[in-house]
């Protein structure tokens, strides 16, 4: 029983994953209810090809964000809690923008082949309307990974693992708009939000801890002569 509580103790904060499910339900609604009045496009998004392997790095996503909260709910609570925050709230305002500008993309290629990428690709696109994109989850979620991975200090310390996490995130990021699951434009929504969020959760507060040291700092040393 002592080691259970123990246990309890150390991993507890990962039930706050559970709110997730709140996030879930929301956006079930939505992808029932909303009606797209704004379609996504950008002259660039025809210069993108279609390139069905990339369907590969766009389901690796769900991996990517296990091992990162996983990871990050092990070794360092303190970021993992600020992982949880740019998520949650990332994904909250993703989903008010899609009930007060509902969106959608008009891209999707028709695919006529069977090999197994294709069946995959047409899989994706039966489950997943093409609606409520802008921002891009994917692309939002994917900069959260990585902004929580590298600002753990020890990852953060280590130039392979910043740069194999920032190749997953341009890849994942890529692949949005190569398997034609969303426009450029939702990539650029996406990561403009993350902008907000990243100073919000990560840079003010940080800030404010850096002067708070410095304060306290000064008054030691002020003390001690």
């Amino acid at each position: 029983m002592i080691l259970l509580k123990k246990r309890w103790d150390e991993y507890k904060h990962f039930l706050l994953l559970s709110l997730y499910g709140l996030l879930y339900i929301w956006f079930y609604y939505l992808e029932k209810t909303v009606v797209p009045k704004y379609d996504m496009f950008s002259p660039m998004d025809m210069k993108i090809p279609f390139i069905k392997e990339f369907v590969i790095p766009y389901l690796f996503w769900y991996i990517y964000m296990a091992f990162g909260f996983i990871y990050l709910g092990i070794v360092s609570k303190k970021d993992y809690y600020r992982l949880f925050l740019f998520m949650f709230f990332g994904m909250a305002i993703c989903y008010t923008i899609y009930g007060i500008f509902p969106n959608g993309q008009s891209l999707r290629p028709v695919i006529t082949e069977n090999d197994i990428f294709s069946r995959i690709m047409k899989g994706i696109y039966a489950a997943d309307t093409p609606t409520n994109v802008a921002p891009s989850i994917h692309v939002l979620n994917s900069i959260a990974i990585h902004v929580g991975l590298i600002g753990y200090e020890p990852f953060k310390k280590n130039i392979g693992l910043r740069i194999t996490s920032f190749l997953l995130m341009v890849i994942i990021s890529a692949s949005t708009v190569l398997v034609k699951q969303h426009s450029i434009l939702d990539g650029i929504w996406a990561i403009a939000l993350s902008m907000v969020l990243y100073v919000a959760i990560y840079l003010v507060p940080d800030l404010i801890a850096g002067r708070q040291k410095a304060a306290r700092r000064e008054e030691n040393t002020s003390i001690s002569m």
